[in-house]
């Protein structure tokens, strides 16, 4: 969609904060009816805007208090390597984001593990499925901001 107004805007921030709101809800923060804010939620959907809905979980509820930082530098620079990169990323569960960087660094990995030891593990599983030059990592001490809404 390459033009979102005003309407569309509003509802985006809205449903950035709360992906539960009715579509009652919903309308009414925005000025619209229910079957005209549908159209538009549906609009954003079919047009790549929206794409998901989740819900978010506390971290310590489930144990993950610690996130992780892995700077990852590869010697190996061929399609074939990425692709099995990529899958094995994707196939471990603890792994939130995956980043391909410029500069020094070539991958930055965002993670969630319950201590030391299990961060051992998450590291054990990524070098199994594949060589890497060098991995570092740098743990979070303080979470000042993570959010995931963004600025529309």
């Amino acid at each position: 969609m390459a033009d979102l107004d005003t309407i569309d805007r509003k509802i985006l921030k809205h449903l950035q904060r709360d992906a539960s709101l009715s579509l009652e809800t919903l309308g009414e923060e925005v000025g619209l009816s229910r079957n005209a804010c549908w159209r538009r939620v549906k609009a954003l959907e079919d047009s790549g805007v929206i794409t998901g809905r989740v819900a978010l979980v506390a971290p310590l509820a489930i144990d993950l208090g610690l996130m992780v930082f892995m700077q990852v530098r590869t010697n190996q620079h061929d399609p074939d390597w990425a692709v099995r990169f990529s899958q094995a990323t994707r196939a471990i569960p603890g792994i939130l984001s995956v980043y391909r960087m410029t500069g020094d660094l070539d991958y930055l990995i965002r993670a969630r593990v319950a201590d030391m030891a299990d961060y051992d593990r998450l590291y054990q599983q990524l070098i199994k499925r594949l060589p890497l030059s060098d991995v570092s990592a740098s743990f979070v001490m303080e979470e000042i901001k993570d959010g995931t809404a963004l600025p529309v």
